[in-house]
C-alpha cells in the first residue's frame, strides 16, 4: 500500500470533510493550534463533525465549536449517541424504556428517536441498556449496567475508545469503562461509534457526499473505520497516535494521507518514490539505517512526513519488522 497523492490542495479533491473532534479540532476546551484557521479557510466543502464522545448533545458541541471561532449548524454535528440511538430504535418498539449509563447526549438522542431514557434498571418494560462516556461516571453506574445486562437486557455502547485526549493529557475513555462491564458480565455490546459502521452510515445519510474525506488522529477508530466504510482518510499528528504508530500501522489502519495538522488540507500531497532504502517526496528525502528512519533532506512539512511514512511502510512490508523513527522527528 502507498500513500495517495495530489498535486492540488487536498481539499480541492473532496466535496465534504468529515472531522473527528477530540485530538483533531480541539483538546479538552481548547482548539488545536491552527485548526480553526484551517477549517474557516475551507469554504467550498461541507464540513461535518463526527465524535465518538456521547456525553454532550449536538447543540452543546456546536456551541463549543462556535466559541472556538467555527460556524457549524447543529445538523453538521454527528455523535455516537445519535448513531447508537438509531440502532436501538431499530431494534426495540417505539416508546421503549432504555437504561442510560451516560450523559445528556445519550438521553436527548434517545428522546429524538421516540425512546424513553430511564435511570432505574427496575423500570417496567425495560428494553435495553446503553452506555456512553460521562466524566462523572462511577462504580455504582457501572454496577447498574452490569446488573441489567446480567438480567438479560440487550447492551449497547456509544463507542469503545480506550482513551480520550484532554487538555491535561490522555485519559481513560468510554472503552475502558465498557471493558469493566464486559469483564463483569462476559457479554459484548452492540457498538455504534468509529470504527463501527453506524456513525459513518448516519453521516452519509445526512449529508450524502460524493467524495468525502475523513480526518482523524486515531488509527484504530478514525482510520480503520474510514477504510472499512470506503472513505478516503487523512491522519493528523495532533492527538492520540504518533508518527511511529503510523509508520508501523497494519494495512487496515493505514491512512490514505498524512499531515501534521488540519493545515495540510490546503497543501498538495506529492507522490512518494521509494528506492534502495530511501524515499523522496517533493524536496524531502528520508533514509533508513539500522532500522531507524532519519530525514536526509527537509522539504515542506507534509512532504517530509510523507517521505518518512512511505519509506516506513515499504520497509515494514518487505521485512515484516517494526521500524523506528529518529526521536528528533517523532511527533
Amino acid at each position: 500500500m502507498t500513500l495517495a497523492a495530489t498535486d492540488r490542495p487536498l481539499v480541492a479533491s473532496h466535496d465534504a470533510v468529515l472531522l473527528d473532534l477530540d485530538g483533531v479540532v480541539y483538546r479538552g476546551g481548547h482548539a488545536v493550534p491552527g485548526a480553526v484557521e484551517a477549517l474557516n479557510q475551507a469554504r467550498d466543502v461541507r464540513l461535518a463533525y463526527l465524535t465518538n464522545n456521547a456525553n454532550r448533545p449536538p447543540e452543546a458541541v456546536a456551541e463549543h465549536l462556535r466559541e472556538l471561532g467555527l460556524h457549524p449548524a447543529v445538523e453538521d454535528i454527528v455523535t455516537s449517541a445519535q448513531a447508537i440511538a438509531g440502532v436501538i430504535a431499530h431494534d426495540v418498539p417505539p416508546g421503549s424504556r432504555v437504561l442510560v449509563i451516560g450523559g445528556e447526549g445519550l438521553r436527548s438522542a434517545l428522546r429524538a428517536r421516540g425512546l424513553e431514557p430511564v435511570d432505574d434498571r427496575h423500570a417496567p418494560g425495560l428494553a435495553a441498556v446503553v452506555q456512553g462516556y460521562m466524566p462523572d461516571l462511577g462504580w455504582r453506574d457501572l454496577a447498574e449496567a452490569a446488573y441489567a445486562v446480567q438480567a438479560g437486557a440487550p447492551w449497547y455502547a456509544s463507542n469503545t475508545d480506550l482513551t480520550i485526549p484532554t487538555a491535561e493529557g490522555i485519559a481513560p475513555g468510554n472503552g475502558a469503562l465498557v471493558h469493566a462491564v464486559r469483564l463483569a458480565t462476559g457479554r459484548e455490546p452492540v457498538v455504534a461509534g468509529k470504527p463501527y459502521a453506524p456513525l459513518f452510515e448516519e453521516t452519509m445519510e445526512r449529508i450524502a457526499p460524493s467524495s468525502p474525506l475523513m480526518v482523524g488522529d486515531r488509527l484504530d477508530t478514525d482510520i480503520r473505520g474510514a477504510r472499512q466504510a470506503g472513505i478516503a482518510s487523512l491522519f493528523v499528528l495532533t492527538g492520540v497516535n504518533t508518527l511511529v504508530d503510523v509508520v508501523n500501522a497494519d494495512p487496515q489502519e493505514r491512512p490514505d494521507l498524512v499531515g501534521a495538522g488540519l493545515a495540510s488540507l490546503h497543501e498538495p500531497h506529492p507522490a512518494v518514490a521509494v528506492e534502495r532504502g530511501a524515499a523522496r517526496c517533493g524536496e524531502a528525502v528520508a533514509e533508513i539505517h539500522d532500522g531507524a528512519i532519519r530525514v536526509a533532506r527537509e522539504g515542506a512539512e507534509t512532504e517530509t512526513l510523507r517521505a518518512i511514512v512511505g519509506l516506513g511502510w515499504a520497509c515494514r512490508d518487505e521485512s515484516g519488522l517494526d521500524v523506528t523513527v529518529d526521536e528528533r522527528i517523532d511527533a
